[in-house]
């Protein structure tokens, strides 16, 4: 038998990524996500995984966000014990990133119990534990770039650097036996060749097989000139406003980028005329650990002996407390919080003070996925609900294109191009129609064997 794989999750979709391989006597997760995107499409995360818990050997992650990282302590509370293998940051980062989102899981369910105890309803169970996460990490095996490990006996991986957020990697998986010689190469989520911050995504030579993601596959991205002139405007046109600024953003990545090009263009954009908040104790913990691995990019970020972004300006929001001061500023003040598409965290009580007051700003820096509150504004709803009440959508909405962490149709077909030798390529990662634009730019201009991949389909590599 060569290597199987198999697609489950993330196919014609962006989130809950997962795909199981599978030698003739061992079975290996490629990734474990969380499924995101409204109360329909995260129902799903309770279902069985797709193989039993008790023949997987090992799971290999390739970063931390929770749509590729979420569901690790779910298979672990359901009786995995094997290793998770990750790269060095990406194991950091999930020792912040797992255990809050258990936090939010017990929330989640501790409010809806509240509303079934006084209607007699059945209670429910949070899909895991803060406890679930912090036991899931015991089994967190970091590896850096380039560095191979031998996974179960025939399979090794290599991780190499996928510019995408700290610790993003492309998985190469070779499997060998006497007779055959196989290797997958997983492109992870790529980054954007202009990414503020991350270095751009390696490129591999050679492969059997690639499994490729496609975000952004049927859209280009604007310039990074042209992003940095779009945020220059927006900056003055809210301070003309005398309202604040808004900025929903993902915890890891997003936010260190939004840091990073405000301390460089700190004069450009007047920020000294304002107040940066960074509400979000999760982002201000990922943060830290970007200080911790700055030998992984080459953006300076931080200063010499610091840990704290080089902004004199800047203010760390970690207590409720201090969260709830910030809705009693009605101008001059830039709050970045997650979560990145609006479905949670402290971006909604900031909405809730401020998504009815024209003189405000709304700045949209990553991709909103169909089903959250990010969508819906994005999409142009006239009224949001939040916490149980309705509000108008009068503030002012920007939507940044140019600060995505996922690379674009250009980025993803660059990408492919180096390998030599024209592999099959399986898209996996993205919604239907960024797919079909994306298979077929690759096969008009690189003669691309390209496939979209289907829930429950088995290929041989």
């Amino acid at each position: 038998m060569s290597l199987e794989l198999q697609f489950f999750g993330a196919t014609g979709e962006v989130t809950g990524s997962l795909y199981v391989l599978r030698t003739a006597s061992h079975t290996v997760l490629l990734e474990c996500g969380l499924i995101q995107g409204g109360a329909e499409n995260e129902k799903r995360n309770s279902d069985p995984f797709p193989v039993p818990v008790d023949e997987i050997d090992a799971v290999i992650l390739s970063h931390a966000h929770i749509d590729h990282s979420g569901r690790v302590p779910l298979l672990v509370k359901r009786g995995y014990d094997g290793p998770v293998y990750v790269q060095n940051a990406t194991k950091a980062l999930c020792e912040i990133m797992l255990p809050d989102s258990g936090y939010l899981n017990e929330k989640d369910a501790e409010w809806e119990n509240r509303k079934r105890r006084r209607k007699g309803q059945a209670l429910i169970q949070p899909l895991y534990t803060l406890e679930d996460a912090e036991n899931c990490l015991k089994l967190f095996k970091g590896i850096a770039y380039g560095d191979e490990l031998t996974v179960v006996p025939g399979l090794t991986l290599r991780f190499f650097d996928a510019g995408h957020i700290l610790g993003a990697a492309i998985v190469e998986i070779t499997y060998s036996n006497q007779d055959v010689s196989r290797t997958l190469v997983f492109s992870g989520d790529l980054g954007y060749r202009d990414a503020p911050v991350m270095n751009p995504p390696a490129v591999l030579p050679y492969a059997d097989t690639v499994l490729m993601e496609s975000t952004y596959g049927d859209r280009l991205h604007r310039s990074f000139d042209a992003t940095m002139h779009e945020l220059t405007e927006v900056f003055e046109t809210a301070r003309a406003s005398q309202g604040n600024i808004l900025i929903p953003a993902f915890t890891v990545g997003r936010t260190q980028d939004l840091l990073y090009l405000m301390a460089e263009n700190f004069d450009r954009w007047h920020l000294d005329k304002w107040q940066i908040y960074l509400d979000s104790p999760m982002a201000i913990e990922a943060t830290t650990v970007y200080s911790s691995f700055r030998h992984l990019y080459g953006a300076r970020l931080f200063g010499p002996d610091s840990s704290l972004p080089e902004l004199p300006n800047f203010h760390e929001s970690r207590t409720t407390e201090e969260s709830m001061a910030i809705n009693e500023i009605k101008s001059g003040a830039i709050v970045i919080a997650g979560s990145g598409m609006c479905s949670g965290g402290r971006i909604l009580h900031h909405l809730k003070n401020n998504v009815w007051r024209p003189e405000c700003h709304l700045v949209i820096v990553g991709f909103q996925a169909y089903g959250t509150l990010g969508r819906r504004i994005v999409d142009g709803a006239e009224t949001v609900k939040l916490y149980g009440d309705e509000y108008r959508v009068r503030i002012q909405l920007h939507t940044i294109g140019g600060l995505s962490a996922h690379g674009d149709q250009a980025d993803l077909i660059t990408w492919y191009g180096g390998f030599q030798n024209r592999p099959p390529v399986y898209l996996v990662h993205g919604e239907p129609e960024a797919q079909k634009a994306l298979a077929k730019k690759m096969r008009k201009e690189l003669d691309a064997p390209v496939f979209i991949a289907e829930r429950g389909q088995t290929i041989q590599i």
